[in-house]
């Protein structure tokens, strides 16, 4: 599974506060270099970033495990999102209500590759800004069967009710198998 997203919106911090194994992370620190790049508009408290990919390990089941990819956030690392989503079963777009527009490529992304997702509002500080419904219209998220949740990425058990319904959503893809 990737969880993916824009700049800043807790991708590493699901995949850590999510996973059963201490999680691969590349957190970097921000340097002034990347001052005129990277926007912290919103996030100026932010110091560190991630600069290649989070891994994690989740179990759901006896016969389920999800290994989590954790993409990084700014559009000069998305050349990896091509390898970090080679084999996924879907992904979960992880948005910032604060900044919502940093979440169209990643919806983009994903749509054009027909990979299952769900998109899922970060309650940063447990406060709501907007309405579900507002948040699919800012996002233009026309496909009524794209589910979108909210979910506080801090929260371990928030963390893996979005997991399962991203499980639910991406089977729910899947093609049909017959046996016999």
């Amino acid at each position: 599974m990737i969880v993916a997203g824009g700049f800043g919106t807790g991708k590493t911090t699901l995949v850590g506060a999510v996973s059963e194994i201490s999680p691969l992370t590349t957190e970097e620190v921000l340097t002034q270099i990347g001052e005129g790049v990277d926007d912290t508009a919103g996030i100026e408290s932010k110091t560190t970033t991630t600069v290649a990919l989070d891994f994690g390990r989740r179990t759901i089941a006896d016969d389920l495990v999800l290994y989590l990819f954790g993409t990084p956030g700014q559009d000069r690392f998305w050349f990896m999102w091509d390898e970090l989503s080679r084999g996924a079963t879907g992904a979960m777009i992880l948005v910032d209500p604060r900044r919502l527009d940093t979440s169209f490529p990643a919806i983009d992304y994903f749509e054009a590759r027909d990979l299952p997702f769900v998109v899922a509002v970060n309650l940063f500080h447990g406060r709501r800004r907007h309405t579900l419904a507002e948040v699919r219209e800012a996002l233009q998220l026309e496909d009524s069967s794209v589910p979108l949740i909210e979910f506080d990425a801090r929260d371990a058990a928030s963390c893996r009710s979005a997991l399962v319904t991203l499980v639910e959503h991406a089977m729910a893809r899947l093609p049909a198998v017959t046996v016999g």
